[in-house]
């Protein structure tokens, strides 16, 4: 369980960092720890998956979620995830997470992704606009016991090759690879000093080295096509694809339900009362960026809003886009003001550190990303319906690419997962023990052949819940689920 952080009686956190950012144990002392892990909880021991008695049902947990999202969004979160069981465990993070929770878990705790499948690793510009590869998705993060991140990780590649039609060789290998990387990145990160490992990061130039040999010349094709979108993915490009053109200049397009102007929404509200609302919750979310980049704000002004329908998981929280000006060239700057609500994680991984659930993305983020977005931020205030609620706020297309899973070649997949684990132990590193978790870890092959076995076991109980869904739907039972 996380350790406890005191709070003044406004709920606001005082200054000890979260439980993951605490100062680390000697080395020598880590490496002691890690190994006495093993007694308690053996590195054989993460095979094991059977779904316990009493195990909540996964559409009792979905509906849950239910009640805080947007209602007309409800449905179609329910028909992504029921596309296929690949895209329903993208959407079930909370299934998983109260499973992970009823296992037995090693202690070693990091910051954790909370999410950390397949999907959620890409490509975007680093502040210094070179393209890196990382974790692009915080919305769980919480720190937390290291493996629940990689064995979220490992299940998503079984699951994503079945998705592929890969056979039990390819899945297995693709599976053995997270693990193994994972370890063998762990004991390198044990190996060098505190700023090697906070400066690391994989560059897309590397990528391209480290999986040049393994992946067909579509795969190469596809790669390179793939880089090239990412770096023309930008604020310009969203204003081509996201706006539409009015007597009064550029404004948010009208897509409904995916895409909605923030004035179809605000009901008697005019525009001098959106504009003022915005400014206000734009101005809080000022005070939470760095000096520098307040300066930058502020060479912007509000132009438009929108609701924006991303993701699966994400399908049915209040995620907005704000269009800003340059008030100099008239550039565009998109924002993405996103709902954030307590992790996942929470219920088994103890409360996070933050009692503003934006600040608790923001945060994560920071702490795991190698390079990070410099408009991140935080706000929370009332919305339009008068509720108040929590948002984190990023750069909305900042070269953001993403690899083409359901075109991969075998070969590209297993090099894929290597660089999924690779950036997934290096931001472990940077909050948690790496001395302690490389010394659990070991140098055999005791971790990662267990972590296969536990993916392929998870894979299956992932077909069954999703199974169970088809079922609801197909005698119409979602209809009481989504509370319609």
């Amino acid at each position: 369980m996380a350790s406890a952080t005191s709070r003044p009686p406004d709920g606001r956190q005082t200054e000890p960092a979260p439980a993951a950012q605490s100062a680390r144990p000697a080395r020598d002392t880590g490496r002691g720890a890690g190994r006495a892990v093993r007694a308690a909880v053996p590195r054989s021991a993460h095979a094991e998956w059977t779904a316990p008695a009493g195990r909540r049902d996964p559409l009792a947990i979905l509906a849950e979620q239910d009640r805080t999202r947007v209602p007309e969004l409800v449905p179609v979160r329910y028909g992504r995830m029921l596309a296929s069981a690949f895209t329903f465990y993208r959407g079930a993070a909370a299934i998983m997470a109260a499973d992970l929770g009823a296992l037995p878990d090693t202690g070693l705790r990091a910051q954790l992704c909370g999410d950390a499948h397949l999907s959620n690793f890409g490509a975007f510009q680093a502040p210094d606009r070179r393209l890196v590869f990382d974790i692009n998705d915080f919305d769980e993060t919480l720190p937390g016991p290291f493996e629940w991140d990689v064995k979220r990780l490992a299940a998503s590649f079984e699951i994503g090759g079945r998705d592929r039609e890969f056979d039990d060789r390819v899945r297995r290998r693709c599976v053995l690879a997270v693990g193994a990387e994972y370890r063998r990145a762990m004991r390198a990160f044990a190996r060098i000093g505190e700023l090697e490992v906070w400066y690391s990061r994989l560059d897309v130039e590397d990528v391209v080295g480290r999986m040049q040999s393994r992946v067909t010349a579509a795969d190469r094709k596809r790669f390179e096509k793939n880089v090239a979108k990412a770096r023309n993915k930008d604020s310009l490009r969203a204003l081509d694809k996201l706006t539409e053109p009015t007597p009064a200049g550029m404004r948010i397009a009208d897509r409904p339900p995916v895409l909605v102007p923030i004035a179809k929404l605000a009901g008697d509200l005019d525009l001098a009362a959106i504009e003022e609302l915005m400014g206000e919750l734009l101005g809080m979310y000022r005070e939470t960026v760095d000096d520098q980049i307040r300066i930058l704000l502020d060479r912007f002004r509000f132009v438009d809003a929108g609701h924006k329908v991303v993701g699966v998981g994400s399908v049915g929280t209040r995620a907005w886009i704000a269009l800003m000006m340059g008030t100099a060239d008239g550039h565009p700057l998109f924002l993405q003001v996103k709902q954030a609500g307590p992790s996942v994680l929470e219920p088994f991984a103890g409360p996070s550190a933050f009692a503003e659930h934006g600040r608790r993305v923001v945060a994560g983020q920071r702490l795991m990303q190698a390079a990070g977005d410099i408009f991140l931020g935080w706000v929370h205030g009332f919305g339009l319906d008068g509720i108040q609620r929590h948002f984190y706020v990023r750069q909305l297309w900042d070269g953001k690419g993403s690899a083409e899973i359901e075109a991969m070649s075998p070969g590209a997949m297993e090099g894929y997962a290597e660089l999924c684990a690779w950036s997934l132990a290096r931001a472990h590193a940077r909050s948690g023990d790496p001395a302690a978790i490389a010394a659990y870890l070991g140098k055999s092959e005791t971790f990662e052949r267990a972590i296969a076995a536990f993916a392929v076991a998870y894979a299956d109980q992932n077909e069954a819940d999703y199974r169970r869904l088809l079922r609801a739907e197909e005698e119409g039972a979602l209809t009481a689920v989504r509370g319609v």
